[in-house]
């Protein structure tokens, strides 16, 4: 039986330029630099809860699930696209200003949210005291030499969700297969129960269902290859990490190797967390903090300033 969520101090709810709402919930900290903090595509926040709870004890934690994910309504399926993902980014940056008292925040983004954040700070501007981007699925421009590899998995990713299982008749069925299938396998246990209960909703009649509908998940994997998102450091306007799979693997995740080149290729700050896949921060969540607060001290936004 997986052990009850921390209860947030206090909840409040942003609304969308079409409507959407999306819940943000603060773990409020006296003193404590703020990281606002969400997940990729198909999943939600809660799932990655053995990477955020032990940062409840030294940072001001805003977290939030991606529009129609985890906690959210559904949303409307046909805004389920990037440049409305890089407008939410920047509406959830504001909401979060206005709700809480001033104090240095940071964005920190995984795969899907990595790469709309990217979207917005490179197109919109600058709008966070620094970004942490875990993972984001690259792809490379066409004609780069790994174009065609990134191109091969996005088009995996769609049929895989088209046909992924939508309904559960119960948490264990969905936990069961995160333990069998070879993407979750490595996650930790707990892990593994968490994300099952946050990825789902009661079933009308009874059971469970994906909360994320299969369809907006797979329409997102195709978007990948259009957006043409392959930024320089230059263009981003402030401290920005990209904390990656690792590419040294004897198999690595897809991205891994598509990230350390455009970390070459673009002067990014970039770190690669040893033995790790797309999912890091439930596979090896301390290492993960580990980097995480380490470039956040180079810049004066650990506890205590630094």
């Amino acid at each position: 039986m997986s052990r009850p969520l921390p209860v947030p101090a206090e909840t409040r709810r942003a609304t969308m330029s079409d409507g959407a709402e999306i819940l943000l919930r603060r773990f409020a900290h006296p003193t404590g630099p703020r990281l606002a903090i969400t997940h990729g595509n198909g999943f939600a926040v809660d799932g990655f809860r053995v990477f955020w709870e032990p940062l409840l004890a030294d940072y001001d934690v805003v977290l939030f699930d991606m529009r129609g994910h985890g906690m959210n309504p559904p949303g409307v399926a046909a805004n389920h696209h990037y440049p409305q993902l890089a407008e939410d980014v920047r509406t959830i940056r504001a909401a979060i200003a206005a709700g809480w008292d001033a104090r240095p925040t940071v964005g920190v983004f995984h795969s899907m949210s990595s790469r709309a954040a990217m979207k917005q700070a490179v197109e919109d501007g600058w709008i966070w005291d620094a970004l942490v981007l875990f993972d984001p699925p690259n792809v490379p421009l066409r004609g780069h030499p790994l174009y065609e590899k990134m191109r091969r998995f996005e088009t995996r990713l769609v049929e895989f969700a088209l046909n992924r299982q939508e309904e559960f008749a119960s948490v264990a069925e969905l936990v069961e297969s995160y333990r069998s299938a070879p993407a979750s396998k490595g996650w930790l246990p707990q892990a593994q129960e968490d994300m099952a209960r946050a990825v789902l909703r009661d079933r009308e009649g009874g059971g469970y269902e994906l909360a994320f509908r299969r369809e907006c998940e797979a329409a997102i994997y195709l978007e990948a290859l259009t957006l043409d998102l392959w930024p320089h450091a230059r263009e981003f306007g402030g401290p920005f990490i990209m904390i990656c799979a690792d590419p040294d693997m004897e198999r690595p995740s897809p991205t891994a190797i598509p990230n350390r080149a455009l970390a070459e290729e673009g002067g990014y700050d970039y770190a690669a967390v040893p033995g790790t896949g797309h999912l890091l921060q439930i596979e090896k969540p301390a290492e993960c903090v580990a980097v995480m607060t380490d470039f956040l001290a180079r810049h004066g936004l650990g506890p205590g300033g630094g």
